[in-house]
């Protein structure tokens, strides 16, 4: 096989293998769409019924032990900057102008509650290259910090931009984030402290298919206070907390994010990449490529046209033995 022929099956295997992802991808495809598992927990959250107490963030921050703030959580100035969650805040509450839904005019403001969604197809634990996150039975994704090596490819990962790091602990920094008050080391599935401290039953914990069913008999009953659409249903494949909403989700914090999980498309293509070689082949077919093109802009003078030495261009030293 000479060189022009061997450069020609190195590029055809290459394109064949890059074709490959295309066709691993539907098995993934398919695995989304398999309703979750019945044991699958949740929180309906009703933004119409919220009044931003933060008592959900009071609770939170005694489940999680996490710092005190300098402020009560009494104290309504935080709600004059939008907040994200963050290594020491869990849960968030923030307030936007407008009321929660046309048929409460006398509300000037709406409250909405933002947390970690844990996606039932979480791009965070698809992301972790040492299993340091997780998806529970019961849909909590939780994390092992014994095992995390700071890469934070979950926080690029995150559809929602939740997971925080924590840069202030030199020594051994943590990714975090609400993990659904889980305890495994006593055994104890989700439970959230938040939704356990609503005065006015804005989150409701529960199954999630039951749940579905509650936001569904909420809509169909109340037509003039929600947006016929259950937030997280559907989103990035489905997430396990759930929202109602009187306004459109993009007017309160909520991001307008496609219905395919982002696994499905990445982890397709991740296992294409390894299991049919196309790195290697790749590397070494350019490599090849560019060596034969620059051998035919730079021809070696002690060549022949054809690539053999000529029997008459040795010349020993002189002197030397004959």
């Amino acid at each position: 096989m000479n060189r022009r022929e061997l450069l020609k099956w190195g590029i055809t295997a290459t394109t064949a293998a890059a074709t490959a992802p295309i066709a691993a991808g539907s098995s993934q495809a398919q695995e989304e769409k398999t309703p979750p598992s019945s044991n699958v927990v949740g929180v309906l959250v009703d933004t119409t019924l919220c009044i931003g107490c933060r008592k959900c963030e009071e609770a939170c921050n005694r489940r999680n032990h996490l710092p005190r703030t300098a402020v009560t959580f009494s104290d309504r100035d935080v709600f004059r900057s939008f907040r994200r969650p963050t290594e020491s805040a869990f849960t968030v509450v923030n307030q936007f102008a407008g009321s929660p839904s046309p048929d409460q005019a006398g509300r000037p403001q709406t409250y909405v509650k933002a947390q970690c969604m844990h996606c039932l197809y979480p791009s965070c634990v698809s992301a972790c290259i040492v299993g340091a996150l997780t998806r529970s039975a019961d849909g909590a994704v939780v994390y092992n910090p014994t095992i995390c090596i700071g890469c934070r490819y979950c926080q690029v990962a995150c559809p929602f931009q939740v997971p925080a790091y924590e840069f202030n602990e030199p020594v051994k920094p943590r990714v975090r984030k609400c993990e659904f008050c889980t305890d495994r080391a006593k055994g104890t599935g989700a439970n959230p402290a938040c939704a356990a401290s609503c005065p006015t039953e804005a989150l409701v914990f529960g199954r999630r298919a039951d749940l579905v069913d509650m936001a569904k008999n909420r809509l169909a009953r109340r037509t003039e206070r929600y947006v016929n659409r259950i937030y997280g249903e559907t989103e990035v494949g489905g997430t396990c907390w759930l929202y109602l909403t009187g306004r459109p989700a993009t007017d309160i914090g909520l991001l307008k994010l496609p219905d395919a999980a982002p696994p499905a498309r990445t982890e397709a293509i991740q296992h294409g990449i390894f299991k049919y070689g196309i790195i290697p082949i790749a590397v070494y077919g350019l490599l090849y490529a560019l060596m034969w093109c620059n051998k035919r802009k730079h021809p070696d003078p002690e060549m022949g046209a054809n690539g053999a030495g000529s029997a008459h261009s040795y010349h020993p030293p002189e002197g030397g033995a004959r």
